[in-house]
C-alpha cells in the first residue's frame, strides 16, 4: 500500500484534508441553519432542495478529490497533479455560485414566510470564507505541484527512457487517463443536481437519467481498459459514445435557457450551466485525447503501461532494492561480494 514518502507528497495530502474538513465544517453549518429555520408548510417548494444539493456535491467533491490526490500520488501522474490543481479552481467556481443561488432560494422563501427573515445573515460570513479557504488551498496546492514535478520527473524519466517520442506518447496516454477521472465526477454532479431539483419523480426522464449513471461508469471504465490494451475497435465504439455525451450535454444546455422549461432549471440554473459548460469542455478534451491515443496504438508504448506504478529510489530501498537487483555490500578484500558473502573474484555479483 502508497504511503506519501517525501515532504510535498505529504503537504499535498494534508492539504487537500484540511481544504475539505474547513469547508464540509462551513457548508454542515450553513445546511443546519438553513434547514432549522424553515417554517411553515415548505414541504413542496424547489428552493429547499438548493442547499441540500449542494452540501451532498460538495461533500461528494471532496471525497473524490482525496481519493485523486491519493492515486495521482501512487502513480506518480504529475498531469493528474496539475488536474487537481484545475479541479479546486471548478469547486472555487461552484462555491461563488452557489452563494447567489442559495441567496436567491432565501430570498424566494422569504416573500412566502417558509423561511425566518434572519438567516442569510447569520449564514453570508460561511458562504463568503468557502471560496476564500478553496482559493487559497487552490494556491497552495499549485505550488505543490511545481515541486512534485520536479520530484517525479526523474522517476518518470527512468521508466520511459530518453527518448522523445515515446515520452509525448506517455503523457497523452497520462491526460487521457485524468481526463476521464475528472469526467466522472463533473458527469455526475451534474446529475446528481438534476434528479434532485430539476426532474420529477413519476417522470419517465427520472428513470433513463437514473440508467445513465451506472452505463457512464462502465464506459469511463472501459475506456481505461482499451486504451491499455490498445484495442482500436473499442476505441472507436468509445469515441462515438463520447460524441453521443457531447450531444447529450448541448442538448441540456440549451434546453435550461428555454422560456418553456427555464422555470424548472431555476433553482439550480447556474450551477447547472457551470457543470454542464466545464463537462462539455471536458468531453471534447477526451474525444481529442482518446483519437491521439488510438494513434499511438502500434507504437512500442504498451509495455510502458501495463504495470504503472512507478518506484522512487526510497521505495525501491524499502523493497530491497527491486527489479531483481540485490543489495551490494562491499568486500575490502577482493571488491564486491555476493548477497550471501564468500568471494566474488574481484567481481560484481548482480541476481
Amino acid at each position: 500500500m502508497y504511503k506519501p514518502n517525501s515532504p510535498w507528497t505529504w503537504a499535498l495530502v494534508s492539504v487537500s484534508l484540511v481544504q475539505a474538513a474547513i469547508v464540509l465544517g462551513f457548508e454542515a453549518y450553513a445546511f443546519a441553519r438553513f434547514q432549522t429555520s424553515l417554517q411553515g408548510d415548505y414541504g413542496g417548494s424547489q428552493p429547499t432542495h438548493t442547499i441540500p444539493t449542494f452540501l451532498a456535491l460538495y461533500i461528494f467533491g471532496f471525497v473524490y478529490q482525496l481519493i485523486l490526490v491519493y492515486d495521482a500520488l501512487r502513480l506518480k501522474n504529475t498531469i493528474q497533479v496539475i488536474g487537481l490543481c484545475l479541479y479546486n479552481v471548478g469547486l472555487l467556481v461552484y462555491a461563488a455560485v452557489q452563494m447567489d443561488q442559495i441567496q436567491e432560494a432565501v430570498t424566494e422563501l422569504r416573500q412566502k414566510n417558509q423561511i425566518k427573515p434572519n438567516v442569510w445573515e447569520s449564514e453570508r460570513p460561511y458562504l463568503i470564507a468557502i471560496p476564500c479557504v478553496i482559493a487559497l488551498g487552490t494556491l497552495a496546492m499549485c505550488i505543490i505541484a511545481w515541486k512534485l514535478y520536479d520530484e517525479f520527473a526523474w522517476t518518470i524519466y527512468k521508466h520511459i527512457s530518453a527518448d522523445l517520442r515515446m515520452k509525448r506518447r506517455y503523457l497523452t496516454f497520462q491526460i487521457y487517463i485524468a481526463l476521464l477521472k475528472f469526467d466522472f465526477f463533473f458527469f455526475l454532479g451534474f446529475t446528481i443536481q438534476f434528479i434532485v431539483v430539476v426532474v420529477k419523480h413519476n417522470n419517465s426522464e427520472f428513470y433513463l437519467t437514473i440508467a445513465a449513471i451506472p452505463v457512464t461508469i462502465i464506459i469511463l471504465i472501459m475506456a481505461g481498459y482499451f486504451t491499455r490494451k490498445e484495442n482500436t475497435p473499442g476505441m472507436l465504439a468509445i469515441i462515438l459514445l463520447y460524441f453521443a455525451g457531447l450531444a447529450y450535454f448541448l442538448f441540456k444546455l440549451v434546453r435550461m435557457y428555454q422560456p418553456s422549461r427555464r422555470l424548472d432549471y431555476n433553482p439550480v440554473l447556474r450551477p447547472l450551466t457551470t457543470f454542464a459548460v466545464i463537462t462539455v469542455i471536458l468531453i471534447i478534451l477526451t474525444i481529442v485525447n482518446a483519437c491521439m491515443c488510438t494513434a499511438n496504438f502500434g507504437r512500442g508504448l504498451k509495455p510502458h503501461i501495463a504495470g504503472r506504478k512507478l518506484e522512487s529510489e526510497e521505495e525501491k530501498f524499502a523493497h530491497g532494492g527491486g527489479n531483481g537487483v540485490e543489495m551490494m555490500r562491499p568486500n575490502y578484500n577482493y571488491g564486491f561480494a555476493g548477497p550471501q558473502g564468500g568471494s566474488g573474484g574481484g567481481r560484481m555479483t548482480i541476481d
